[in-house]
């Protein structure tokens, strides 16, 4: 493995891309070394699937699977192939220097041949009181309809969306599979969503809007019981009966610990070539969500965290012999090389 004060491969985050990342990674024997995050009021490691109890569209799970648990699975199955693992944050990083630079939340510098980030992406919320208790217990605020909208919990129950662009289009045209009705709050008179997701929502009987309406409380103990509304205009308030709160107001990528040291998309995603995970830096390599503002699903995450750790091999295997200082170099030869 070379000088041992140099990680041959540091993962940064916690999803599902970043163990997967680690299984291959521990498997190919880099000893990987992860950083899973430090703990906090809006995150706790494992990602947003630490917020979700069941996830009934991740393959090998017939009966479905509670969030915590396959995150945790994950987690040990990494570990018993012999990644190691800190509960720190990365804060800062140097990727002009070689080998790479890491700056952690403890005042630690650590130095790597390679790393790949995979710190993943938060829903933006209303920042309501109830809306965060119920997100967290699982009480039926979401994010995510594709995810948790065919759940048993929501089937044949009235539903609230709130958003007006694609997104919003794209959960409230889903949820209408399985609701009883769908109702989307939007703050403005029109929505900003491309006209055939306009079209496609307004010609479904299930969906309802609500224009120049904003959110102001959750209502409910246990489970989301309905929706107070506000007129922008009025200010005249009502309750939405909902059994679900769905939120599509967009991502924050987690990428500001980065500062200029990536490219970056203009949404702030970290941009990665075509068909890799291979980003502006050599030897730095993007998985997850913090890479994907589309698709945003655990095994999409899983695949490409798959794809970063095999890339990462092959640039290290490039770069093995030519010494660090051109390693820069031989990872442009194996980018030419197809490798």
């Amino acid at each position: 493995m070379g000088d041992r004060t140099v990680e041959e491969i540091v993962i940064i985050g916690s999803g599902p891309a970043a163990w997967t990342a680690a299984v291959y990674a521990a498997r190919a024997q880099l000893d990987p070394l992860v950083f899973e995050g430090a703990p906090s009021p809006d995150m706790i490691p494992g990602g947003q699937l630490m917020y979700t109890t069941d996830v009934e569209n991740y393959p090998g799970f017939a009966e479905g699977v509670d969030g915590q648990r396959l995150m945790m699975e994950m987690k040990e199955q990494a570990v018993r192939f012999g990644t190691r693992v800190r509960t720190e944050d990365v804060v800062r990083v140097d990727f002009d220097a070689r080998p790479l630079r890491l700056f952690t939340d403890s005042g630690d510098e650590v130095r790597a041949r390679s790393v790949i980030v995979a710190t993943g992406a938060v829903a933006k919320w209303l920042g309501l009181e109830h809306e965060q208790r119920l997100r967290r217990s699982g009480g039926g605020v979401s994010a995510c309809a594709v995810c948790d909208g065919a759940l048993p919990v929501f089937r044949e129950r009235p539903l609230v969306v709130v958003g007006g662009g694609d997104s919003a289009m794209e959960e409230a045209s889903f949820l209408a599979r399985f609701a009883s009705s769908v109702t989307i709050v939007h703050r403005r008179d029109e929505f900003r969503a491309s006209k055939v997701m306009q079209q496609r929502v307004m010609e479904n009987p299930k969906i309802h809007v609500e224009w120049n309406h904003v959110v102001v409380d959750v209502l409910g103990e246990d489970y989301v019981e309905g929706v107070e509304v506000e007129h922008v205009e009025t200010g005249e308030r009502r309750v939405i009966e909902a059994a679900g709160l769905f939120l599509a107001i967009g991502h924050t990528p987690n990428t500001a610990f980065l500062g200029d040291a990536l490219q970056l998309t203009p949404g702030g995603y970290v941009e990665v070539e075509p068909g890799s995970t291979r980003t502006s830096v050599a030897g730095v390599f993007g998985a997850g969500d913090v890479i994907d503002d589309r698709y945003r699903q655990a095994v999409t995450a899983a695949g490409t965290g798959c794809m970063a750790a095999l890339d990462a091999e092959h640039w290290l295997a490039a770069g093995a012999d030519i010494g660090e200082a051109d390693a820069e170099v031989g990872a442009q030869g194996a980018v030419a090389a197809g490798i």
